[in-house]
């Protein structure tokens, strides 16, 4: 909190920050998980913990729109994408209307049971092909469920993805905007 600064003449404006109440999501990690013959699985306790501090107790899931698998997204992060892409879309265009529609049509809303289990249906299991043995991976502000398969990896070879990775990222010694001491 600000208290007066200097002489203001009684028009001071008080400013209060609160930054500990800062906390971006950070959901990673790669973990293996069984489902139950009911269709439960417990989401793992490090994403559980991310999500409790957040205070996120609602979720919802959804097949990737590109990808064999489920993503869970928390609430505050659904709300965010949905209305970035309600934005992008006009209502009164047939088409993009059928694009909302099966964007939203096969959501489901989910919560945590007392023992940190999520239920999920048998309908979304079969659009992502996924039976007993599952994968969580954290992606930052969702968390991917994947079949566990040999065969069916959601990851890179490694060789490849160095290669990708320096695509993108580049030499930072190739900006000029950035002034390095040591090289000449």
């Amino acid at each position: 909190m600000w208290g007066n600064v200097g002489k203001c003449g009684g028009k001071c404006l008080s400013l209060q920050l609160n930054f500990t109440s800062i906390y971006f999501m950070r959901l990673f990690g790669n973990i293996e998980a069984r489902i139950d013959t009911k269709g439960r699985a417990f989401l793992p306790s490090v994403f559980r913990k991310v999500l409790q501090a957040q205070g996120e107790d609602v979720l919802y899931l959804r097949k990737d729109a590109f990808q064999p698998c489920l993503v869970l997204y928390p609430a505050s992060v659904w709300d965010e994408e949905v209305d970035s892409l309600r934005k992008r879309l006009n209502r009164w265009n047939v088409r993009q209307q059928m694009i909302y529609r099966e964007y939203v049509k096969d959501v489901e809303m989910l919560t945590l049971d007392a023992s940190g289990r999520i239920l999920f249906s048998k309908r979304q299991l079969e659009k992502a092909n996924i039976e007993q043995s599952i994968k969580f991976i954290g992606m930052g502000d969702t968390i991917e469920i994947w079949r566990s398969d040999e065969n069916e990896e959601p990851f890179m070879d490694p060789e490849e993805f160095s290669k990708a990775l320096e695509e993108i990222m580049g030499n930072p010694f190739d900006d000029p905007n950035i002034n390095y001491p040591d090289r000449e």
